[in-house]
């Protein structure tokens, strides 16, 4: 067997195997087990909070806003019907709960970066085609400054980048997620990726500590 088709059969049984994790955990969770609440929790509640945390108005109110979204999922599992992976689903109710503590806060954040709100799917081919922000960042500080700059990115903009730079999630996954077409979510990427290195820039120009000077030598290259 060619190491090709090795790895396409390791892929095609890690991907069986994760099918039927998500298939068990969905039965127990319909049937009340307690097990099955503790593994859904212990496989998604650290991402749920780094998704929530980045998105919300005030980060203090995290905690609460994921206390929400498992509620959401507990009390409306027996409805799930298997149309997106549970993966999706409940990244979807975690953006929707973000995004109603955001309404009911009624505020918004002041001298956000980002392009204009229309979008462009010609712009397609660009998303993916060069390293994220993300990829460069390094060391404590350089993170301090990405997650400074990634609040100031817009929305609409922010949630595709942190669902693809930081969760992972590939294109078709957070157009399920989002509920937009593949075509958009590939421009959103790309809005975003912009407006962070835009956001990114403004910062590194006051900061002349050695990790902002280590990316301004990496986003220059």
């Amino acid at each position: 067997m060619t190491d090709t088709a090795a790895t396409l059969t390791a892929d095609r049984a890690q991907a069986q195997a994760s099918q039927e994790d998500a298939g068990w955990l969905l039965e127990g969770l319909r049937r009340g087990e307690e097990g099955a609440y503790e593994a859904l929790a212990a496989q998604y509640s650290n991402a749920v909070y780094n998704l929530v945390y980045r998105l919300v108005d005030d980060p203090a109110d995290a905690n609460d806003v994921v206390q929400e979204v498992f509620l959401k999922v507990f009390r409306n599992v027996g409805s799930f019907r298997g149309g997106s992976t549970l993966k999706t689903w409940i990244y979807r109710i975690a953006i929707n709960e973000a995004h109603n503590q955001h309404r009911w806060f009624g505020r918004h954040r002041k001298n956000q970066t980002g392009l204009e709100a229309c979008e462009n799917p010609l712009r397609d081919s660009l998303a993916g085609n060069e390293p994220s922000p993300f990829d460069l960042a390094s060391g404590r500080e350089a993170r301090v400054l990405m997650e400074a700059a990634l609040g100031q990115v817009s929305e609409v903009f922010r949630e595709a980048l942190i669902l693809r730079d930081l969760e992972d999630l590939n294109y078709e996954e957070i157009s399920e997620v989002l509920g937009i077409s593949l075509g958009t979510v590939k421009s959103r990427i790309q809005r975003g990726r912009e407006a962070l290195r835009k956001a990114l820039s403004a910062k590194l120009a006051v900061d002349r500590t050695p990790a902002a000077a280590d990316w301004s030598v990496r986003t220059a290259e």
